[in-house]
């Protein structure tokens, strides 16, 4: 079973870099490409290991993870409004989940609102 134990930032770093160099060159590429653009997306948020991926971190919550995987990447978790607004824009999603075929662009846009969508989701009073 996977550790959910929360680990050090410095320690996700490194936990992150020996995750990125094990993947194939394109999707090293497209792994620091999500994660450059998640940072722009969220001043603040901090890098995070957690389920063996690559998270983030945004007010001592996860923000997203994100993984790279043979033919896409993939980013969690995702409320069922951003998947459908992913879905409108033509990417596969199931759920918590939706995947950016590393053979096209990444969609930065998309990426930044559903970040933003989850910022909001982090802050917002629990009811």
């Amino acid at each position: 079973m996977p550790t959910t134990k929360a680990v050090s930032e410095k320690e996700s770093r490194a936990k992150i870099r020996a995750y990125t160099a094990k993947r194939p060159p394109a999707t090293r590429r497209r792994l620091k490409e999500i994660a450059d653009t998640i940072r722009k997306a969220a001043p603040g948020a901090v890098d995070a290991w957690s389920y063996q991926i690559p998270a983030f971190r945004y007010n001592g919550k996860i923000l997203v993870w994100y993984a790279g995987w043979t033919n896409h990447l993939s980013m969690y978790p995702l409320g069922v409004e951003d998947r459908k607004i992913a879905e409108q824009k033509g990417y596969k999603t199931a759920k918590g989940t939706v995947q950016f075929p590393l053979d096209d662009p990444l969609p930065v846009s998309l990426i930044k609102r559903l970040v933003k969508s989850r910022m909001a989701a982090i802050k917002a009073p629990k009811k």
